[in-house]
């Protein structure tokens, strides 16, 4: 199987995605697909740990990146980007299979193509990270952004989700048929994560609680939930009647914090930005518990990342993957709503009781490990399979029960 995976960006870029698309590449590698990585974070080409990387950046002062800085036909140029560069390849030596995720459809201009079927992965919508109350320019840019999206999806032969909640999500928002091959997949966490996750003790009692956040300052997170949520508990703190705490944010850098945060919370925050993994695995590794009360994930990595440190997570009852993955084996405490009283509400006993916090780690524990790369890689080829069997049947005529992709 020879696999081209579009990615905006790719390690050692510190990003979701990007973690996520190596997660992908390099199980699929592992077993036995040949697979070259897309992305637009680099120039290039590489051989990084048995995938071949090849940087597709736009040249500054070129036709697309000109383009790029236009506003809804902006959105083009990348899609254009990848389309030459996967083309060129493909022309060389064929691809069997292309897979891109949702996210401001990078593959938009692969979509439907009879001799190079597309798997698009879903992650979170376009629209569900953007603030409603923008400007008219950056509306209609939004709009633009949506339909892109809403055509690579459609024009997909086959769909990836991270989880059932999200694949139905992901139909209703872009309004999907539900006649194309489509499975329920989760990520697998890499194994440096994971073997840094073995070696992590649980931090002692003494001194403030440790409490981490990894993510962007946005309101999909829950972040101005968990803003309000430490200035309740930190004027407590001040009075003395809740413990000492404080809060590590990860990915957000201190000019993302309002200029009116209260003077409790702001003493208690550090706000350190991006930050290499090895600095993430120690966030982790010294954090009491991980506060990740979003609103809606995909899947939710940070949840799975806490889980396999064994750190309790305080998550959000609205987010169907905290529920799934926090809530249903009791590996930490759900608020019922992503505001700042129902957190600080579910925030206290986790503060208050070194008991409860070491009940949660046992189960954490015994939750993690459930997504492998052997997993992800195996059911992401039986559903390329299936894409390809459902192209030919489209093209040749013959049952995608019958063929042999």
């Amino acid at each position: 199987m020879r696999v081209a995976l579009l990615a905006w960006d790719y390690p050692p870029a510190p990003s979701g995605l990007s973690t996520a698309a190596r997660e992908i590449a390099e199980s699929l590698a592992e077993a036995g697909a040949e697979v070259t990585v897309f992305t637009l974070d680099r120039i290039g080409r590489d051989r990084i740990g048995g995938v071949t990387v090849v940087g597709a950046a736009l040249p500054p002062g070129g036709g697309l990146a000109r383009l790029r800085l236009w506003g809804s036909a902006g959105h083009l140029a990348a899609p254009l980007a990848f389309r030459r560069v996967v083309l060129a390849d493909h022309a060389r030596v064929p691809f069997d299979i292309v897979e891109a995720t949702n996210w401001y459809a990078p593959a938009v201009m692969l979509a439907g193509r009879r001799d190079l079927p597309l798997v698009t992965r879903s992650s979170t919508p376009a629209a569900f990270t953007r603030d409603s109350r923008g400007s008219l320019r950056d509306r209609l840019d939004g709009r633009s952004a949506d339909a892109l999206e809403r055509r690579q999806a459609r024009g997909s032969a086959g769909l990836i989700a991270n989880t059932a909640e999200h694949g139905t999500v992901i139909a209703r928002a872009y309004g999907l048929s539900g006649r194309q091959p489509e499975a329920v997949i989760g990520l697998s966490l890499p194994p440096e994560i994971l073997a840094s996750a073995r070696c992590a003790s649980y931090p002692d009692a003494d001194g403030p609680v440790r409490l981490l956040f990894v993510g962007r300052a946005e309101a999909r997170k829950g972040f101005d939930a968990l803003l309000d949520a430490v200035a309740i508990l930190g004027d407590e703190a001040e009075r003395g009647a809740a413990p000492a705490f404080r809060l590590d944010l990860i990915g957000v850098p201190p000019e993302d914090l309002p200029t009116d945060l209260p003077e409790a919370a702001r003493a208690r925050i550090h706000a350190r930005g991006r930050v290499p993994a090895a600095a993430l695995a120690q966030a982790y590794a010294a954090a009491h518990a991980v506060l990740a009360p979003s609103r809606y994930e995909s899947f939710g990595l940070v949840y799975q990342e806490a889980l396999a440190y064994g750190r309790p997570v305080l998550a959000c009852a609205e987010d169907a993957s905290a529920r799934a993955f926090v809530g249903v084996p009791g590996a930490g405490s759900l608020a019922q709503e992503a505001t700042g009283p129902a957190l600080a509400d579910a925030l206290r006993p986790l503060l208050a009781d070194p008991a409860l916090r070491l009940a949660y780690r046992s189960r954490a524990l015994a939750e993690s490990g459930r997504f492998t790369r052997e997993i992800l890689a195996r059911e992401t080829l039986a559903l390329y399979a299936r894409a390809i069997a459902a192209v030919r049947f489209r093209v040749e005529g013959y049952a995608p029960e019958d063929s042999e992709p």
